[in-house]
C-alpha cells in the first residue's frame, strides 16, 4: 500500500503528545505528515504544551518541547492531501478564527477525505460549520460546543463516515488505530522462521 500524504494542523501550544505521537506512528508505517500553522514556514517552530488530568476540575498545563513545522502554511494546496489531522490543546481556539483554517477544513469534508480530530481539536471543525448531523467526541467540557452547531457528541474515540475523533490522548492507540482503517493501512507482523533441525 502506498503512503498517504497527510496535513496536520498546528499552532502553539497545541497538545505535545497529541502531535508528536500522532506524527511519529503515522510516519512510522510509511505515511508522510506535512505540519502547518497559519502566519509561519517552514522550519520555524511551535511551543507544544501537556495536559494532564490529575483528579481537579480540569487539566493542569506544562510547557512541552519546541515542535518544527515541515511546510508553510500559505504555500500547501489541500488538495494535495489524503487527510486531515486537527490535534487538540489550546490551539484550537484561536486557530479557528483564521477563515484559511476553516476554508482548508472544509474542503477535506467536501472531498470526503478522512479527517481526525482530538481533544479540542473540534472547535476547528464546529467553527467551520461541518458537524452538523454529525456524532462527534472531544475533550468532554467541549461538548456544549459540538452540541451547539447540531453533533451528537459520544464519550468515547467515534467513527462517523469520514470523521474520527478522540476525547484526548488517552484515546490515541485506539484513535490511531481507526484512523490507519481509514486510510487502509495495514500491518502485518512476520511469523518466527521454524528453528533449524540438528
Amino acid at each position: 500500500m502506498p503512503g498517504k500524504d497527510i496535513l496536520l494542523l498546528a499552532g502553539d501550544f497545541i497538545e505535545d503528545y497529541e502531535i508528536k505521537v500522532a506524527q511519529d506512528a503515522l510516519d512510522a508505517v510509511g505515511h508522510e505528515v506535512h505540519t502547518v500553522c497559519p502566519e509561519r514556514e517552514s522550519g520555524e517552530k511551535i511551543k507544544t504544551a501537556i495536559h494532564d488530568f490529575r483528579g481537579d476540575q480540569t487539566y493542569m498545563e506544562v510547557r512541552g518541547h519546541d515542535f518544527e513545522l515541515s511546510h508553510t502554511f500559505d504555500e500547501i494546496d489541500p488538495a494535495d492531501y489524503d487527510a486531515f489531522i486537527v490535534p487538540g490543546g489550546r490551539a484550537p481556539e484561536y486557530l479557528r478564527t483564521y477563515e484559511s483554517v476553516l476554508e482548508m477544513t472544509r474542503h477535506f469534508f467536501e472531498a470526503d477525505k478522512p479527517v481526525g480530530a482530538i481533544c479540542h481539536g473540534p472547535q476547528v471543525l464546529a467553527a467551520a460549520g461541518v458537524l452538523d448531523g454529525r456524532e462527534a467526541t472531544s475533550y468532554p467540557p467541549v461538548s456544549a460546543e459540538l452540541e451547539a452547531v447540531g453533533c451528537s457528541w459520544v464519550d468515547g474515540v467515534v467513527r462517523d463516515g469520514n470523521l474520527l475523533t478522540a476525547r484526548n490522548w488517552d484515546d490515541l492507540a485506539e484513535w490511531l488505530a481507526e484512523f490507519l482503517d481509514m486510510l487502509g493501512t495495514t500491518v502485518e507482523h512476520g511469523q518466527p522462521e521454524p528453528a533449524a533441525a540438528d
